[in-house]
């Protein structure tokens, strides 16, 4: 590495030399944190064409090294990367009991003198699942509802992610015919997200950060942790 830091990269140690000797090689986990400044060091427009080059020179690495980085992040990090943010998931917690929801059924699908059927079945349980965008921890509430092998969602509208969620959802005609209280803005969003540290985020940043919350909000140990107070509640 080199005294050369203008863009405050993190000091790291080399683990040695490549084959070539001409580029330093790091520890795997030092190679995602290369990669990681890669995408969340905060550059100046006029310093964009220099920053590649900077951080190169100051890990003493080379494209190849970059490439491998970007492997091994997808490998085993626990984060990823979209659109210049760090996210990743945090923990759940089941917030409220189990309710079980009176469903209306039809007569053929009664079963013995007017009992409903098990697959009729339905629970609300409300849940919270926290996620980090660049380190910042974040919570995320939502109201589950399960009826058999499916599930639906009712998410809050509290936490900025809340209304990110609502902003991708509810779509750009009910925010702007509703109530502003209800539905936030996606500048109102960004000033809450400058508040918190994080930088501010365009519709394709909020759009993937929402499928990201989608694939990652119950994962096998909630949905586990569900079954097994369904079982006990039949």
């Amino acid at each position: 590495m080199t005294n050369d830091n203008p863009y405050n990269f993190l000091p790291l140690q080399p683990t040695g030399r490549n084959e070539e000797d001409n580029v330093n090689t790091y520890a795997p986990e030092d190679m995602i944190k290369i990669y990681e400044q890669q995408f969340l060091t905060q550059v100046p427009e006029d310093q964009l064409t220099e920053f590649l080059p900077a951080l190169k020179r100051f890990y003493d690495i080379d494209n190849n090294t970059l490439d491998i980085s970007a492997v091994i992040f997808d490998a085993i990090a626990d984060a990823t990367i979209i659109y210049n943010h760090k996210v990743k998931t945090g923990d759940y917690q089941i917030v409220g009991s189990l309710v079980t929801e009176q469903m209306e059924v039809e007569e053929d699908e009664e079963s013995d003198e007017g009992q409903e059927s098990l697959d009729n079945q339905a629970y609300t349980i409300d849940c919270m699942r926290t996620f980090f965008i660049n380190d910042v921890e974040i919570p995320y509430h939502f109201n589950l509802f399960v009826q058999g092998d499916s599930y639906s969602i009712l998410t809050e509208k509290n936490t900025v992610l809340e209304k990110i969620y609502w902003l991708v959802n509810a779509g750009f005609e009910e925010h702007l015919l509703g109530d502003p209280k209800e539905l936030a803005s996606l500048e109102t969003i960004n000033e809450e997200l400058a508040s918190l540290g994080i930088r501010e985020m365009d519709l394709n940043t909020i759009h993937q950060l929402v499928n990201y919350i989608e694939d990652n909000l119950i994962d096998d140990e909630m949905a586990e942790a569900l079954n097994t107070l369904i079982d006990d509640a039949e």
